[in-house]
């Protein structure tokens, strides 16, 4: 059985602003839970819908809320003056919680995942959007003094590449250190990678530099990711496999 293909859809935000984004339903929607997938930089691109698809296909409802409004690059000038367009405090309150909202209406649990300003993202989201049931960051961090991590009430997941050129694996040692004392739910895992190390089109001529895609450490990183989900975000198969 092949899977349901995904399509664009419309929400709402908490303020009835409408919004699009792009929905990966799995194969069987009954009882699944949500995943809401914050883009990188680059917008709403075949990448991250792929992102969304692989997590369909895992059995998880995906939606991908499109933060850039239709606008998307493969030049690092632009996706760096599109991150710079972006309200970082109006998408975290009120794009992604649109989008949390919106399946929430259809499935149970709904948790946040995010790449690299989608990680960023991600974090805030879970500081703000008490409905959030889990959050996965991958290589990716607001600035701290933004996060109030006593708010966040949610299990974290978090990936991070020890040779990151855009979020220094010192700092992830200071969001460590802030979550612990905040009594966080949290875990997190060093690959010795760069930055982007789970984007597999960071290869080759024309992608920006200091990235690159590694097949090996990224695919441990999805087994950990969807092994997360599977004991957050699916409780009665956590409960039966107890008894």
């Amino acid at each position: 059985m092949k899977a349901t293909p995904g399509s664009i859809i419309s929400f709402r935000r908490p303020d009835g602003q409408e919004l699009q984004g792009y929905l990966a339903p799995p194969r069987t929607p009954e009882g699944a839970p949500a995943i809401v997938v914050i883009q990188e930089w680059w917008g709403l691109n075949d990448q991250i819908r792929g992102v969304a698809d692989r997590l369909a296909q895992s059995g998880y409802l995906a939606l991908v809320p499109d933060l850039f409004r239709g606008k998307s690059t493969v030049e690092e000038e632009e996706a760096h003056h599109l991150m710079n367009g972006l309200n970082f405090g109006e998408a975290a309150s009120q794009d992604i919680p649109g989008a949390v909202q919106y399946l929430k209406e259809r499935c149970e649990r709904v948790a946040v995942l995010g790449y690299c300003m989608g990680g960023a993202l991600t974090l805030l989201s879970l500081c703000q959007v008490p409905e959030v049931s889990a959050g996965v960051v991958w290589y990716g961090f607001p600035p701290l003094e933004y996060l109030d991590a006593s708010r966040i009430k949610a299990p974290i997941l978090g990936h991070w590449a020890t040779q990151d050129a855009f979020f220094a694996a010192e700092t992830v040692d200071v969001l460590e250190a802030k979550l612990s004392d905040a009594k966080v739910d949290f875990e997190f895992h060093r690959y010795l990678a760069h930055h982007a190390f789970a984007n597999e089109t960071a290869v080759g001529p024309g992608r920006i530099p200091r990235t690159q895609f590694d097949p090996v450490w990224s695919q441990l990183a999805w087994d950990r990711t969807l092994t997360f989900l599977g004991r957050t975000m699916w409780p009665q198969r956590a409960n039966a496999g107890g008894n």
